[in-house]
């Protein structure tokens, strides 16, 4: 796929909207509505030591307007211009929770949406945790929820955590402290 032409029709303060003009590889061409996000970062904090026996992670219950109430998340948030996908995760563990980590392990990084998007959500692993003081923003209405690895899983296959993210960063980090 070649780029042809973009036009900026939307600028937010969390994403904008291109019109771009593109060369498909069949030799087509069309237009396309592309939301860009600066990408962002999600974590798994895990309160205990993930080689115990049923270790606890942190959830978050935030309230989202775009799902009409709250869901069971992990932490996450946007990357701030230059900010590496590692200090994102750093910075929004904190903000959002208060804890600090010693150790931070890269599980995956994913597209959410490759429609129409081109935001991409690296996800981690925090041990090692550090109790400290939240920095909410004003839009973040959160409650902070230590969950049992086993507790999480079972909240994803019921369908109570259906935010993509965190289901992801769930499974993967149980995967990982499995192996």
């Amino acid at each position: 796929m070649t780029l042809k032409a973009s036009r900026r029709v939307y600028t937010g303060r969390v994403i904008s909207l291109d019109v771009d003009t593109v060369a498909f590889p069949n030799g087509t061409v069309g237009e396309l509505e592309m939301v860009r996000h600066p990408g962002a970062s999600a974590v798994v904090p895990f309160l205990d030591d993930p080689a115990g026996e049923d270790p606890r992670i942190l959830l978050i219950r935030q309230y989202r307007h775009a799902s009409g109430g709250y869901l069971f998340e992990i932490p996450a948030g946007r990357l701030d211009e230059g900010e590496s996908p590692e200090k994102c995760a750093i910075r929004e563990l904190r903000e959002e929770t208060g804890y600090s980590a010693a150790t931070l392990e890269h599980l995956s990084s994913f597209f959410t949406t490759p429609g129409f998007t081109d935001e991409r959500i690296h996800v981690f692993m925090a041990i090692g945790l550090e109790p400290g003081d939240q920095a909410l923003e004003s839009d973040e209405i959160l409650d902070l929820h230590p969950t049992r690895i086993s507790e999480a899983l079972k909240r994803v296959s019921t369908g109570e955590v259906v935010d993509a993210k965190s289901m992801l960063g769930i499974l993967l980090s149980a995967r990982r402290i499995r192996a």
